[in-house]
């Protein structure tokens, strides 16, 4: 039973996955802004919160598919698939969708001023992910597949200069916050994706491959913060638990 008061859109995805495409259809950020209740996000979003209650309670009375491999996977394989997949994507994507964005602003921003706009909100946010994935892949993510081998084989971790994976991971989530509001900005600015009637081929590929590009790094996000992170925290914990002292 789904509380509007207190269950958290994150919690209720990682509960069953296949919220998130309800969520993804009515426009609620279920990852980088998940930690808040249906009724907090639909506030903010001025929606209706029966449809999407309604919607979610069909889940209820169909079977879940067994789609749990991401809780599975011990958090080195997660981390893994995460760079293997999701980071891959980022990184391939980003220089089309630069040249893209920038394209439809050249060509049309004349007579669709806000194309211009969300071009110059790409390239931040292009810019931002590869810092953000690079730190990940250098400094965060070889700590958290420490604790997981140690967790397996035993041995002695070494102390991490950051002190506690909840310093690097408070950063990582606050980066992931920034870049899902960018990105949203991009969705509102475009009319949801919405290419006008005038509209290019360019102009509409390019709103595809950005929809495309918002809803990966939902997934994303998901991955890290509502799984990977949560485990990584714990396991440090046990493995190296005056870590913790290191933030207050």
């Amino acid at each position: 039973m789904i509380s509007l008061h207190t269950t958290t859109l994150k919690e209720i995805v990682t509960q069953d996955f296949r919220a998130a495409a309800i969520f993804e259809k009515h426009g609620l950020d279920f990852c980088c802004n998940g930690g808040v209740t249906i009724e907090q996000a639909c506030a903010a979003r001025h929606l209706e919160t029966a449809p999407i209650i309604a919607a979610l309670g069909t889940l209820d009375h169909s079977p879940l598919p067994r789609d749990d491999r991401y809780t599975r996977m011990t958090p080195d394989a997660l981390i893994d698939h995460i760079v293997s997949v999701h980071h891959a994507y980022v990184r391939e994507a980003i220089p089309t969708l630069l040249t893209h964005t920038a394209k439809v602003a050249r060509v049309h921003g004349e007579r669709h001023p806000e194309v211009i706009t969300i071009a110059e909100h790409f390239v931040r946010v292009a810019d931002e992910l590869q810092h953000h994935m690079m730190k990940e892949e250098r400094i965060l993510f070889p700590y958290i597949t420490a604790l997981a081998v140690t967790h397996r084989e035993g041995g002695t971790l070494p102390r991490p200069p950051f002190g506690s994976a909840v310093n690097p991971i408070r950063m990582m989530e606050a980066e992931h916050v920034a870049a899902g509001d960018t990105l949203a900005t991009i969705r509102s600015l475009s009319t949801t994706y919405t290419p006008p009637a005038d509209a290019c081929t360019t102009y509409q590929v390019t709103y595809q491959e950005l929809r495309q590009f918002e809803e990966d790094l939902h997934t994303h996000v998901h991955l890290e913060n509502n799984i990977l992170f949560p485990r990584a925290i714990a396991l440090e914990n046990e493995v190296a638990p005056t870590n913790q002292t290191s933030h207050a």
